[in-house]
């Protein structure tokens, strides 16, 4: 045996006899440097004893009783990093308490070379040696318990989001259910004022961790305060709610935003309603959009149930057989899916919704005023009728076509 062997044989005998209060003081710092751990009582005597079974394994490896290859994980520590990815907390914290901990405990042995007044050249020896196998260490045990956390985390949420969704499905189809159980199965409050949203993607996977981050941004842009339900449907969807402090439409821009560098991730927005009867007219509202957009032609990445023309697509979605017949019998020719009829139907619904007024519709669609009382005229003439024959029928299957496209028109 070296001399730097005996001397860290001697460091851990000394460990062994102050763990007590090295685990408080790695505890503390713990819980002062890192405020993502939890800090109720239960994880924080989880805490103790992880801490308290890592430098009773690490005591043993320093004194040679356990080959660095054959060091596992504590049994307190694995189930600590369990109850971590239960409890939802960030990996990083539970990476960062084994650096900090490796940290703190060369400062602590460093300062134990000082009191036995080592000799210079046996104390670097030591150091080095010391330095080397609590990376060692920290390695295998890390990447053990991160392994835990991770196999626990998937886990928890497959578990989890089976409840939610089972319980969702149940609100959904209104049937009658104790809202304080509904409350506590799904983690949400029923009794407030919500919003839903539907958010896919075109392509690929929405992933879990990375949709739940980015409703967090939407809830947090439209200025919602509670944590938001996030229930996951497949690898492509998801449902949501959000609590609401006002009624009124949700800010479309804001939700925009929220979606930048999120390329092929859509969202659908419901109208905000109240209370579990609420929870459910709201999902229904989204949902309605989220078939307008999935069905049509426009690649926005945010559609509403607030804006009456996608309420009035969502209708005719409703019956298709029966809307294709009406476009057909209202637009006659218009109704051609080509580009050149497609900007002659944008151009008199534009015309309608501006009360006939070739200046106003000029402005709104960027274009000369003549050019429009052409494109008016041709669309007439093209439709067969005039303006004000079926007035209410144009205008719908206008709307119908702006936003449903080759589904109206096959």
């Amino acid at each position: 045996m070296t001399d730097a062997e005996r001397e860290l044989h001697q460091i851990a005998v000394v460990m062994s006899e102050q763990g007590g209060r090295l685990v408080d003081y790695l505890v503390d710092s713990f819980r002062t440097l890192i405020p993502e751990l939890p800090s109720d009582l239960v994880l924080v005597e989880m805490l103790e004893g992880s801490t308290g079974s890592n430098l009773e394994m690490l005591a043993h490896v320093f004194r040679g009783h356990v080959p660095i290859v054959e060091v596992q994980a504590p049994a307190a520590a694995v189930e600590y990093a369990r109850r971590l990815a239960q409890r939802g907390t960030p990996p990083s914290a539970l990476l960062r308490a084994y650096r900090l901990g490796q940290q703190l405990v060369l400062r602590w042995t460093g300062e134990q070379l000082a009191l036995r007044q080592t000799p210079p050249a046996v104390a670097l020896a030591t150091s080095q040696l010391l330095m080397e196998v609590s990376f060692q260490y920290i390695d295998r045990v890390s990447e053990s318990v991160m392994g835990a956390y991770q196999d626990e985390r998937e886990r928890w949420l497959a578990n989890r989001s089976a409840v939610q969704r089972e319980m969702v499905e149940t609100l959904l189809r209104d049937d009658h259910v104790d809202l304080v159980a509904a409350e506590a199965a799904i983690g949400y409050r029923l009794r407030q004022q919500h919003v839903a949203l539907i958010l896919w993607a075109e392509a690929g996977d929405v992933g879990m961790a990375n949709g739940e981050r980015l409703v967090a941004r939407i809830a947090q842009k439209i200025g919602s305060t509670t944590r938001p339900l996030y229930v996951p449907r497949d690898r492509q969807t998801a449902w949501c709610w959000l609590a609401v402090n006002r009624p009124g439409d949700v800010d479309q821009a804001a939700i925009e935003e929220s979606l930048r560098g999120n390329d092929g991730v859509y969202v659908a927005v419901g109208s905000p309603e109240s209370g579990a009867p609420g929870f459910r007219a709201t999902h229904l509202g989204a949902l309605a959009a989220y078939r307008v957009a999935t069905l049509g032609q426009r690649q926005q990445p945010v559609i509403s149930y607030g804006d009456q023309e996608v309420r009035a697509a969502a209708m005719l979605v409703h019956d298709l057989p029966s809307a294709r017949r009406m476009v057909a019998r209202t637009l006659g020719g218009l109704a051609e899916p080509n580009r050149g009829a497609a900007r002659m139907r944008e151009t008199l619904l534009a015309f309608i919704q501006d009360r006939e007024s070739y200046v106003a519709t000029a402005a709104r669609l960027h274009l000369h005023k003549n050019t429009v009382k052409y494109r008016v005229d041709r669309a007439l003439e093209a439709r067969g009728k005039p303006l004000q024959t079926e007035r209410l029928d144009l205008e719908l299957a206008l709307i119908g076509c702006a936003w449903l496209g080759p589904e109206l028109l096959a």
